[in-house]
Protein backbone atom coordinates (compact mmCIF):
# COMPACT_ATOMS: atom_id res chain seq x y z
CA UNK A 1 0.00 0.00 0.00
CA UNK A 2 1.07 3.36 -1.07
CA UNK A 3 0.58 4.79 2.53
CA UNK A 4 -0.06 8.55 3.20
CA UNK A 5 1.96 11.05 5.34
CA UNK A 6 0.91 11.84 8.21
CA UNK A 7 -0.09 16.08 9.08
CA UNK A 8 -1.24 15.24 12.45
CA UNK A 9 1.94 15.22 15.19
CA UNK A 10 3.66 17.40 12.85
CA UNK A 11 4.57 19.89 15.63
CA UNK A 12 6.89 17.32 16.56
CA UNK A 13 8.95 18.15 13.88
CA UNK A 14 8.60 14.18 12.81
CA UNK A 15 7.73 13.18 9.04
CA UNK A 16 6.53 9.64 8.77
CA UNK A 17 3.84 7.41 7.24
CA UNK A 18 1.01 5.67 8.53
CA UNK A 19 -1.33 3.45 8.31
CA UNK A 20 -3.68 2.03 11.00
CA UNK A 21 -6.93 0.97 12.37
CA UNK A 22 -8.52 0.07 9.29
CA UNK A 23 -12.25 -0.58 8.32
CA UNK A 24 -12.68 -3.22 5.27
CA UNK A 25 -16.21 -3.67 3.91
CA UNK A 26 -17.22 -5.94 0.71
CA UNK A 27 -19.58 -3.83 -1.20
CA UNK A 28 -20.76 -5.72 -4.91
CA UNK A 29 -18.08 -8.18 -4.78
CA UNK A 30 -15.57 -6.04 -4.40
CA UNK A 31 -13.41 -4.38 -1.51
CA UNK A 32 -13.02 -0.90 0.22
CA UNK A 33 -10.26 -0.14 2.90
CA UNK A 34 -10.80 3.09 5.06
CA UNK A 35 -7.58 4.03 7.32
CA UNK A 36 -7.01 6.77 9.92
CA UNK A 37 -6.18 10.09 8.44
CA UNK A 38 -5.60 8.85 5.21
CA UNK A 39 -7.48 11.67 3.00
CA UNK A 40 -8.91 9.13 0.96
CA UNK A 41 -9.67 5.64 0.94
CA UNK A 42 -8.31 1.88 -1.08
CA UNK A 43 -10.28 -0.11 -3.68
CA UNK A 44 -9.28 -3.76 -4.34
CA UNK A 45 -10.92 -6.35 -6.23
CA UNK A 46 -9.40 -9.40 -4.15
CA UNK A 47 -7.63 -8.37 -0.76
CA UNK A 48 -4.65 -8.51 -2.45
CA UNK A 49 -3.91 -5.58 -4.50
CA UNK A 50 -4.75 -2.39 -3.45
CA UNK A 51 -5.20 1.39 -5.33
CA UNK A 52 -5.94 4.42 -3.33
CA UNK A 53 -9.16 6.77 -4.13
CA UNK A 54 -9.37 9.87 -3.81
CA UNK A 55 -13.12 10.61 -3.30
CA UNK A 56 -15.31 13.43 -5.54
CA UNK A 57 -17.04 14.65 -2.19
CA UNK A 58 -14.29 15.31 1.01
CA UNK A 59 -15.99 14.98 4.66
CA UNK A 60 -12.58 13.16 5.84
CA UNK A 61 -10.74 15.76 6.95
CA UNK A 62 -8.95 14.53 9.89
CA UNK A 63 -10.57 11.48 9.94
CA UNK A 64 -9.44 9.23 13.01
CA UNK A 65 -10.33 5.46 13.85
CA UNK A 66 -12.91 5.15 10.74
CA UNK A 67 -15.96 2.43 10.14
CA UNK A 68 -17.98 1.17 7.40
CA UNK A 69 -20.63 -0.59 7.16
CA UNK A 70 -22.37 -2.49 3.98
CA UNK A 71 -26.20 -1.80 3.79
CA UNK A 72 -28.02 -2.79 0.83
CA UNK A 73 -27.24 -0.37 -2.34
CA UNK A 74 -24.45 1.80 -0.07
CA UNK A 75 -21.49 2.10 1.95
CA UNK A 76 -22.15 4.00 5.29
CA UNK A 77 -19.00 5.71 6.59
CA UNK A 78 -18.62 7.13 10.10
CA UNK A 79 -15.89 8.46 11.93
CA UNK A 80 -14.48 11.03 14.64
CA UNK A 81 -13.07 14.14 13.77
CA UNK A 82 -11.16 17.28 15.93
CA UNK A 83 -14.37 19.14 17.00
CA UNK A 84 -16.19 15.71 17.72
CA UNK A 85 -19.03 15.94 15.82
CA UNK A 86 -20.08 13.29 13.30
CA UNK A 87 -22.05 12.50 10.17
CA UNK A 88 -23.24 9.26 8.96
CA UNK A 89 -22.11 9.67 5.55
CA UNK A 90 -23.20 6.89 2.54
CA UNK A 91 -22.83 6.41 -1.21
CA UNK A 92 -23.38 4.33 -3.17
CA UNK A 93 -20.53 4.65 -5.82
CA UNK A 94 -17.24 4.52 -3.63
CA UNK A 95 -15.29 4.07 -6.39
CA UNK A 96 -16.21 7.77 -7.46
CA UNK A 97 -17.19 8.82 -3.77
CA UNK A 98 -20.09 11.17 -4.10
CA UNK A 99 -20.33 10.84 -0.53
CA UNK A 100 -23.37 12.47 1.26
CA UNK A 101 -24.46 13.13 4.81
CA UNK A 102 -26.52 12.70 7.60
CA UNK A 103 -24.88 15.39 9.65
CA UNK A 104 -24.22 15.21 12.90
CA UNK A 105 -26.23 13.48 15.29
CA UNK A 106 -23.18 11.57 17.08
CA UNK A 107 -21.45 13.01 19.22
CA UNK A 108 -18.06 12.69 20.90
CA UNK A 109 -17.66 8.80 20.13
CA UNK A 110 -14.16 7.60 20.20
CA UNK A 111 -13.39 4.50 18.11
CA UNK A 112 -17.08 4.34 16.65
CA UNK A 113 -18.19 1.43 15.28
CA UNK A 114 -22.01 1.08 13.35
CA UNK A 115 -23.54 -1.81 12.66
CA UNK A 116 -26.91 -2.78 11.04
CA UNK A 117 -28.49 -6.12 11.60
CA UNK A 118 -30.49 -8.78 9.74
CA UNK A 119 -34.07 -6.95 10.96
CA UNK A 120 -32.43 -3.37 9.77
CA UNK A 121 -32.01 -2.65 13.54
CA UNK A 122 -28.69 -0.29 13.51
CA UNK A 123 -26.27 -0.19 16.62
CA UNK A 124 -23.26 2.42 16.70
CA UNK A 125 -20.62 1.03 19.17
CA UNK A 126 -17.51 2.85 20.79
CA UNK A 127 -14.26 3.02 22.83
CA UNK A 128 -10.87 4.38 23.36
CA UNK A 129 -10.13 4.57 27.27
CA UNK A 130 -7.99 3.32 30.17
CA UNK A 131 -10.97 4.13 32.15
CA UNK A 132 -14.16 3.40 30.16
CA UNK A 133 -16.39 0.66 28.92
CA UNK A 134 -16.47 -0.25 25.55
CA UNK A 135 -20.34 1.42 25.03
CA UNK A 136 -23.64 1.01 22.48
CA UNK A 137 -26.66 2.84 21.65
CA UNK A 138 -29.13 1.56 19.21
CA UNK A 139 -29.70 4.10 16.05
CA UNK A 140 -33.06 4.93 14.62
CA UNK A 141 -32.73 4.50 10.94
CA UNK A 142 -36.04 5.97 10.49
CA UNK A 143 -35.27 9.33 12.00
CA UNK A 144 -31.82 9.75 10.24
CA UNK A 145 -29.72 7.58 12.89
CA UNK A 146 -31.20 9.41 16.28
CA UNK A 147 -29.32 7.66 18.68
CA UNK A 148 -31.19 6.35 21.65
CA UNK A 149 -31.80 7.71 24.94
CA UNK A 150 -30.49 4.67 26.91
CA UNK A 151 -26.17 3.88 26.73
CA UNK A 152 -25.25 0.12 27.18
CA UNK A 153 -22.20 -0.85 28.82
CA UNK A 154 -20.76 -4.26 27.46
CA UNK A 155 -17.80 -4.93 29.03
CA UNK A 156 -14.31 -3.57 29.96
CA UNK A 157 -10.50 -4.45 30.46
CA UNK A 158 -10.07 -6.81 33.20
CA UNK A 159 -6.32 -6.98 33.89
CA UNK A 160 -6.67 -8.76 37.14
CA UNK A 161 -7.60 -12.10 35.38
CA UNK A 162 -6.05 -11.09 31.59
CA UNK A 163 -2.68 -11.02 30.92
CA UNK A 164 -2.51 -9.60 27.30
CA UNK A 165 -4.57 -6.79 28.50
CA UNK A 166 -1.72 -5.11 30.52
CA UNK A 167 0.06 -2.11 29.10
CA UNK A 168 3.81 -1.89 27.54
CA UNK A 169 6.14 -3.59 25.47
CA UNK A 170 5.73 -7.32 26.54
CA UNK A 171 2.62 -5.96 28.87
CA UNK A 172 5.35 -4.98 31.28
CA UNK A 173 4.46 -1.55 32.60
CA UNK A 174 2.33 -2.57 35.72
CA UNK A 175 1.45 1.23 36.69
CA UNK A 176 -0.38 2.39 33.50
CA UNK A 177 -3.83 0.57 32.60
CA UNK A 178 -4.28 -0.96 29.49
CA UNK A 179 -6.67 0.95 26.55
CA UNK A 180 -9.42 -0.46 25.24
CA UNK A 181 -10.22 1.04 21.93
CA UNK A 182 -11.31 -0.32 18.36
CA UNK A 183 -14.76 -2.00 18.91
CA UNK A 184 -15.39 -4.15 15.40
CA UNK A 185 -19.09 -6.64 15.81
CA UNK A 186 -18.99 -9.28 13.53
CA UNK A 187 -22.12 -11.67 12.79
CA UNK A 188 -21.71 -15.51 12.07
CA UNK A 189 -23.46 -18.24 12.25
CA UNK A 190 -26.56 -16.26 14.26
CA UNK A 191 -23.50 -15.40 16.99
CA UNK A 192 -21.95 -12.28 17.78
CA UNK A 193 -18.30 -11.66 17.88
CA UNK A 194 -17.54 -8.25 19.50
CA UNK A 195 -13.94 -7.57 18.58
CA UNK A 196 -11.93 -4.94 20.81
CA UNK A 197 -7.98 -3.90 21.05
CA UNK A 198 -5.58 -3.52 23.82
CA UNK A 199 -3.19 -2.58 25.38
CA UNK A 200 -1.67 -0.12 23.18
CA UNK A 201 -1.13 0.90 19.52
CA UNK A 202 2.40 1.44 20.13
CA UNK A 203 3.62 -1.95 21.51
CA UNK A 204 4.40 -5.26 19.62
CA UNK A 205 1.98 -6.94 22.09
CA UNK A 206 -0.83 -5.18 20.47
CA UNK A 207 -3.53 -7.54 19.77
CA UNK A 208 -7.70 -7.97 19.40
CA UNK A 209 -9.57 -9.78 21.89
CA UNK A 210 -13.09 -11.53 21.28
CA UNK A 211 -16.66 -11.35 23.70
CA UNK A 212 -19.42 -13.70 22.27
CA UNK A 213 -22.93 -12.84 22.71
CA UNK A 214 -26.46 -14.21 21.28
CA UNK A 215 -27.60 -10.93 20.29
CA UNK A 216 -25.59 -7.18 19.75
CA UNK A 217 -25.41 -5.73 22.95
CA UNK A 218 -24.81 -9.08 24.64
CA UNK A 219 -24.91 -10.45 27.19
CA UNK A 220 -21.16 -10.97 25.94
CA UNK A 221 -18.91 -14.20 27.20
CA UNK A 222 -14.94 -13.38 27.39
CA UNK A 223 -13.23 -15.74 24.85
CA UNK A 224 -11.26 -18.20 26.27
CA UNK A 225 -8.88 -18.65 23.56
CA UNK A 226 -8.24 -14.82 23.78
CA UNK A 227 -6.10 -13.04 22.29
CA UNK A 228 -7.77 -14.35 19.06
CA UNK A 229 -5.08 -11.49 16.86
CA UNK A 230 -2.28 -11.60 18.37
CA UNK A 231 1.47 -11.27 16.82
CA UNK A 232 4.29 -9.82 19.27
CA UNK A 233 7.46 -11.44 17.45
CA UNK A 234 9.31 -11.20 14.42
CA UNK A 235 10.07 -8.30 11.91
CA UNK A 236 6.82 -6.60 12.15
CA UNK A 237 4.87 -6.55 15.88
CA UNK A 238 0.81 -5.95 16.44
CA UNK A 239 -2.12 -7.17 15.31
CA UNK A 240 -4.73 -5.13 17.26
CA UNK A 241 -7.68 -2.51 16.42
CA UNK A 242 -9.06 -3.50 13.10
CA UNK A 243 -11.80 -5.50 11.36
CA UNK A 244 -13.42 -8.58 9.86
CA UNK A 245 -14.80 -8.88 6.54
CA UNK A 246 -15.50 -12.01 4.59
CA UNK A 247 -13.28 -12.33 1.03
CA UNK A 248 -13.24 -14.54 -1.81
CA UNK A 249 -14.31 -17.76 -2.04
CA UNK A 250 -16.22 -17.25 1.65
CA UNK A 251 -13.49 -16.76 3.36
CA UNK A 252 -12.66 -14.41 6.65
CA UNK A 253 -9.80 -12.12 7.02
CA UNK A 254 -9.06 -9.77 9.71
CA UNK A 255 -7.46 -6.54 8.97
CA UNK A 256 -5.41 -4.87 11.54
CA UNK A 257 -2.66 -2.63 12.78
CA UNK A 258 0.71 -3.07 13.29
CA UNK A 259 3.93 -1.01 15.23
CA UNK A 260 6.54 0.47 13.34
CA UNK A 261 6.90 3.07 16.47
CA UNK A 262 10.43 4.50 15.14
CA UNK A 263 10.12 8.07 14.16
CA UNK A 264 6.49 8.16 16.55
CA UNK A 265 4.50 5.76 18.36
CA UNK A 266 1.65 6.08 15.81
CA UNK A 267 4.16 5.16 13.00
CA UNK A 268 1.93 1.97 11.69
CA UNK A 269 0.97 -0.63 8.86
CA UNK A 270 -1.72 -2.37 8.28
CA UNK A 271 -1.68 -6.42 8.55
CA UNK A 272 -4.05 -9.31 7.00
CA UNK A 273 -4.18 -12.44 8.50
CA UNK A 274 -6.64 -15.55 7.51
CA UNK A 275 -9.55 -16.05 9.77
CA UNK A 276 -11.88 -18.73 11.07
CA UNK A 277 -14.32 -20.22 13.35
CA UNK A 278 -14.03 -23.30 14.86
CA UNK A 279 -16.77 -26.21 15.57
CA UNK A 280 -16.71 -24.82 18.65
CA UNK A 281 -17.90 -21.30 17.45
CA UNK A 282 -14.54 -19.79 18.63
CA UNK A 283 -12.63 -16.84 16.33
CA UNK A 284 -9.21 -17.26 15.85
CA UNK A 285 -6.75 -15.94 13.48
CA UNK A 286 -3.96 -17.61 12.13
CA UNK A 287 -0.83 -15.15 12.64
CA UNK A 288 1.66 -18.12 12.44
CA UNK A 289 4.80 -17.12 10.45
CA UNK A 290 2.48 -13.96 9.93
CA UNK A 291 5.35 -12.02 8.22
CA UNK A 292 6.58 -14.19 5.95
CA UNK A 293 4.61 -14.91 2.89
CA UNK A 294 1.48 -16.64 2.12
CA UNK A 295 -0.98 -17.22 -0.33
CA UNK A 296 -3.21 -14.23 -1.33
CA UNK A 297 -7.00 -14.43 -0.21
CA UNK A 298 -8.33 -14.91 -3.83
CA UNK A 299 -5.85 -18.38 -3.98
CA UNK A 300 -8.06 -20.96 -4.92
CA UNK A 301 -7.65 -23.93 -1.92
CA UNK A 302 -5.31 -22.35 0.28
CA UNK A 303 -6.85 -19.01 2.32
CA UNK A 304 -3.80 -17.29 3.29
CA UNK A 305 -1.80 -20.58 3.94
CA UNK A 306 1.94 -20.10 4.49
CA UNK A 307 4.09 -20.71 1.46
CA UNK A 308 6.74 -22.34 2.78
CA UNK A 309 9.27 -19.98 1.71
CA UNK A 310 12.00 -19.48 4.40
CA UNK A 311 13.98 -16.32 5.32
CA UNK A 312 17.04 -16.67 3.32
CA UNK A 313 18.67 -13.34 4.48
CA UNK A 314 18.60 -13.52 8.66
CA UNK A 315 21.80 -12.41 9.67
CA UNK A 316 23.89 -13.30 6.80
CA UNK A 317 26.98 -11.18 5.76
CA UNK A 318 26.32 -7.94 4.08
CA UNK A 319 27.99 -4.78 2.74
CA UNK A 320 26.97 -1.56 1.47
CA UNK A 321 28.28 1.37 -0.94
CA UNK A 322 27.87 3.39 2.45
CA UNK A 323 26.28 3.76 5.58
CA UNK A 324 26.03 6.64 8.36
CA UNK A 325 27.29 5.88 12.27
CA UNK A 326 25.12 3.63 13.57
CA UNK A 327 22.81 2.75 10.69
CA UNK A 328 24.80 0.35 8.88
CA UNK A 329 23.88 -2.59 6.49
CA UNK A 330 23.58 -5.42 8.63
CA UNK A 331 20.39 -3.68 10.10
CA UNK A 332 19.04 -4.99 6.78
CA UNK A 333 18.86 -8.68 7.73
CA UNK A 334 18.11 -8.31 11.79
CA UNK A 335 14.44 -8.91 11.34
CA UNK A 336 13.97 -5.73 13.65
CA UNK A 337 12.06 -3.02 11.49
CA UNK A 338 12.95 -1.05 14.38
CA UNK A 339 16.51 -0.68 12.74
CA UNK A 340 17.34 0.75 9.30
CA UNK A 341 20.42 1.36 7.29
CA UNK A 342 21.04 4.91 5.87
CA UNK A 343 23.21 5.25 3.03
CA UNK A 344 25.24 8.77 2.70
CA UNK A 345 23.45 10.08 -0.36
CA UNK A 346 20.25 9.00 -2.46
CA UNK A 347 22.54 9.12 -5.80
CA UNK A 348 22.37 6.34 -8.20
CA UNK A 349 25.10 3.77 -7.56
CA UNK A 350 24.26 2.93 -4.23
CA UNK A 351 24.31 -0.75 -3.26
CA UNK A 352 24.09 -3.48 -1.10
CA UNK A 353 24.97 -7.36 -1.16
CA UNK A 354 23.71 -10.21 0.69
CA UNK A 355 26.01 -13.64 0.66
CA UNK A 356 23.31 -16.17 1.55
CA UNK A 357 26.78 -18.36 1.75
CA UNK A 358 25.31 -21.14 -0.07
CA UNK A 359 23.15 -21.47 -3.19
CA UNK A 360 19.30 -21.14 -2.32
CA UNK A 361 16.30 -20.73 -4.58
CA UNK A 362 14.83 -17.44 -4.46
CA UNK A 363 11.29 -17.02 -4.66
CA UNK A 364 10.36 -13.49 -3.10
CA UNK A 365 12.22 -10.39 -2.14
CA UNK A 366 10.87 -7.56 0.07
CA UNK A 367 12.37 -4.35 0.24
CA UNK A 368 10.93 -1.84 3.50
CA UNK A 369 12.14 1.66 2.71
CA UNK A 370 12.47 3.64 6.38
CA UNK A 371 11.52 7.24 6.66
CA UNK A 372 14.92 9.37 7.79
CA UNK A 373 14.00 12.69 8.51
CA UNK A 374 11.94 12.75 5.49
CA UNK A 375 10.00 16.10 6.12
CA UNK A 376 7.25 15.36 4.36
CA UNK A 377 3.24 15.79 5.00
CA UNK A 378 0.46 14.60 3.68
CA UNK A 379 -1.15 12.95 0.36
CA UNK A 380 1.76 13.74 -1.69
CA UNK A 381 1.40 12.73 -5.43
CA UNK A 382 4.07 11.89 -7.89
CA UNK A 383 6.17 9.76 -5.30
CA UNK A 384 7.98 6.94 -6.50
CA UNK A 385 10.76 4.05 -6.04
CA UNK A 386 13.04 2.66 -8.77
CA UNK A 387 15.79 0.16 -8.06
CA UNK A 388 17.16 -3.66 -9.54
CA UNK A 389 17.48 -6.84 -7.98
CA UNK A 390 20.14 -8.69 -8.92
CA UNK A 391 21.35 -12.47 -8.16
CA UNK A 392 24.63 -14.22 -8.61
CA UNK A 393 25.95 -17.45 -8.10
CA UNK A 394 29.66 -16.54 -7.91
CA UNK A 395 29.58 -13.07 -7.18
CA UNK A 396 30.87 -12.21 -10.60
CA UNK A 397 27.78 -12.89 -12.82
CA UNK A 398 24.72 -11.15 -12.14
CA UNK A 399 20.99 -11.90 -13.28
CA UNK A 400 18.43 -9.00 -13.06
CA UNK A 401 15.19 -11.20 -10.63
CA UNK A 402 13.59 -7.89 -9.77
CA UNK A 403 12.84 -5.02 -11.88
CA UNK A 404 11.75 -2.25 -10.72
CA UNK A 405 14.01 0.24 -13.02
CA UNK A 406 11.59 2.05 -14.57
CA UNK A 407 8.71 1.58 -11.88
CA UNK A 408 6.57 4.70 -11.21
CA UNK A 409 4.50 3.33 -8.19
CA UNK A 410 4.97 4.10 -4.61
CA UNK A 411 6.24 1.35 -2.74
CA UNK A 412 7.50 1.70 0.71
CA UNK A 413 7.07 -1.57 1.84
CA UNK A 414 7.36 -3.55 -1.46
CA UNK A 415 7.00 -7.43 -2.07
CA UNK A 416 8.30 -8.88 -5.22
CA UNK A 417 7.66 -12.55 -6.42
CA UNK A 418 10.07 -13.66 -8.47
CA UNK A 419 8.49 -15.72 -11.66
CA UNK A 420 10.78 -18.08 -12.10
CA UNK A 421 12.72 -19.04 -9.01
CA UNK A 422 16.48 -20.07 -9.69
CA UNK A 423 19.86 -20.63 -7.20
CA UNK A 424 21.23 -18.41 -6.06
CA UNK A 425 24.00 -17.13 -3.71
CA UNK A 426 24.54 -13.51 -3.82
CA UNK A 427 21.56 -11.21 -3.91
CA UNK A 428 22.29 -7.29 -4.70
CA UNK A 429 20.14 -3.88 -4.53
CA UNK A 430 21.25 -1.32 -7.33
CA UNK A 431 19.37 1.81 -5.67
CA UNK A 432 17.60 4.38 -8.27
CA UNK A 433 15.38 6.83 -7.27
CA UNK A 434 13.54 6.81 -3.74
CA UNK A 435 10.93 9.82 -2.81
CA UNK A 436 12.56 10.90 0.37
CA UNK A 437 15.62 13.17 1.18
CA UNK A 438 17.19 10.06 2.33
CA UNK A 439 17.96 6.29 1.15
CA UNK A 440 17.11 4.29 4.25
CA UNK A 441 16.17 0.95 4.56
CA UNK A 442 14.87 -1.13 7.28
CA UNK A 443 14.10 -4.78 5.93
CA UNK A 444 16.04 -6.49 3.02
CA UNK A 445 14.66 -9.62 3.08
CA UNK A 446 14.55 -12.84 0.95
CA UNK A 447 12.63 -15.97 1.02
CA UNK A 448 12.78 -19.30 -0.73
CA UNK A 449 14.17 -22.43 0.10
CA UNK A 450 17.75 -23.16 1.28
CA UNK A 451 19.88 -26.52 -0.10
CA UNK A 452 20.40 -27.74 3.52
CA UNK A 453 18.80 -29.72 6.81
CA UNK A 454 16.06 -28.68 8.75
CA UNK A 455 16.65 -28.34 12.17
CA UNK A 456 16.03 -30.68 14.65
CA UNK A 457 13.51 -31.19 17.28
CA UNK A 458 14.19 -28.74 20.04
CA UNK A 459 15.65 -30.08 23.06
CA UNK A 460 14.55 -28.84 26.85
CA UNK A 461 11.76 -27.52 25.98
CA UNK A 462 9.79 -26.70 29.50
CA UNK A 463 7.09 -24.19 30.14
CA UNK A 464 7.14 -22.90 33.75
CA UNK A 465 3.80 -20.71 35.23
CA UNK A 466 4.51 -18.60 37.64
CA UNK A 467 3.07 -17.56 40.90
CA UNK A 468 0.97 -14.76 39.06
CA UNK A 469 -0.60 -17.32 36.59
CA UNK A 470 -0.48 -14.82 33.88
CA UNK A 471 2.76 -15.19 32.68
CA UNK A 472 4.97 -18.07 32.08
CA UNK A 473 8.62 -18.64 31.51
CA UNK A 474 9.46 -21.36 28.48
CA UNK A 475 12.88 -21.86 28.14
CA UNK A 476 14.56 -24.51 25.94
CA UNK A 477 18.16 -25.65 24.75
CA UNK A 478 19.69 -23.25 21.86
CA UNK A 479 20.12 -25.17 18.23
CA UNK A 480 22.84 -23.69 16.30
CA UNK A 481 21.56 -24.86 13.38
CA UNK A 482 18.18 -23.06 14.04
CA UNK A 483 17.34 -19.19 13.13
CA UNK A 484 14.63 -18.98 15.55
CA UNK A 485 11.81 -20.79 17.02
CA UNK A 486 7.88 -20.79 16.99
CA UNK A 487 6.22 -20.91 20.44
CA UNK A 488 2.71 -22.29 19.75
CA UNK A 489 0.02 -22.61 22.82
CA UNK A 490 -3.95 -22.03 22.94
CA UNK A 491 -6.66 -23.99 25.28
CA UNK A 492 -6.37 -27.32 23.99
CA UNK A 493 -4.17 -29.62 21.84
CA UNK A 494 -5.97 -29.06 18.88
CA UNK A 495 -6.65 -25.08 19.66
CA UNK A 496 -2.99 -23.86 19.31
CA UNK A 497 -3.96 -20.77 17.68
CA UNK A 498 -1.58 -18.22 18.82
CA UNK A 499 2.76 -18.40 17.80
CA UNK A 500 5.25 -16.37 19.17
CA UNK A 501 8.15 -15.98 16.74
CA UNK A 502 11.88 -15.49 18.80
CA UNK A 503 14.69 -14.99 17.31
CA UNK A 504 18.33 -15.60 18.87
CA UNK A 505 17.07 -16.62 22.15
CA UNK A 506 16.58 -19.85 24.34
CA UNK A 507 13.95 -18.26 26.58
CA UNK A 508 10.32 -16.42 26.74
CA UNK A 509 8.74 -14.78 29.29
CA UNK A 510 5.03 -14.50 28.06
CA UNK A 511 2.51 -12.70 30.02
CA UNK A 512 -1.01 -12.89 27.84
CA UNK A 513 -2.47 -15.81 29.74
CA UNK A 514 -5.79 -15.78 31.77
CA UNK A 515 -5.84 -16.83 35.16
CA UNK A 516 -8.67 -19.46 35.60
CA UNK A 517 -7.66 -20.97 31.84
CA UNK A 518 -5.46 -23.88 31.20
CA UNK A 519 -3.10 -24.01 28.24
CA UNK A 520 -1.04 -26.36 25.83
CA UNK A 521 2.41 -25.34 24.56
CA UNK A 522 4.49 -26.64 22.15
CA UNK A 523 7.66 -25.34 19.79
CA UNK A 524 9.35 -25.73 16.59
CA UNK A 525 13.10 -24.69 15.23
CA UNK A 526 13.11 -23.27 12.20
CA UNK A 527 16.25 -22.01 9.38
CA UNK A 528 16.27 -21.01 5.99
CA UNK A 529 15.83 -24.76 4.62
CA UNK A 530 12.81 -25.93 6.52
CA UNK A 531 10.89 -26.06 9.97
CA UNK A 532 11.59 -28.78 12.56
CA UNK A 533 9.03 -31.21 13.78
CA UNK A 534 6.69 -30.01 16.77
CA UNK A 535 7.59 -30.73 20.35
CA UNK A 536 4.73 -33.61 22.00
CA UNK A 537 2.25 -30.40 23.63
CA UNK A 538 2.80 -30.01 27.05
CA UNK A 539 -0.05 -28.80 29.80
CA UNK A 540 0.34 -26.00 32.14
CA UNK A 541 -2.41 -25.18 34.93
Amino acid sequence: MDYTYMIYNSHQDKSYRSGADPAVVEFKGEYYMFVTRSMGYWHSYDLNNWTFIEPEKWYFEGSNAPTAHNYKDSVLYVTGNPSGHMSVLYTDNPKKGDWKAVPGILNNLQDPHVFIDDDDQAYVFWGSSNRFPIRAKKLDMKKRFRPSEETYELFNLDMEKHGWERFGENHADTVLGGYIEGPWLTKYNGKYYMQYAAPGTEFNVYGDGVYIGESPLGPFAYAPNNPVSYKPGGFMNGAGHGSTVTGPGNSHWHFASMAVSVNIGWERRIAMFPTFFDKDDLMFMDTYFGDYPHYAPAAPGHQGEFAGWMLLSYNKPIKASSSIESNVASNMVDENVKTFWLAENTNQGQWVKIDLQTPSTIHAVQLNFHDHESDMYGRISGLYHRYAVMGSVDGKEWELIVDRMNSYKDVPNDYVEITNPKQYRYVRYEHIHVPTPHLAISGFRVFGKGAGKSPSEVKKFTVERKVDKRDVIITWESDPQAQGYNILWGIAPDKLYSSWMVYGENELDLKSLSIDQSYYFTIEAFNENGVSKRNPVVKVD
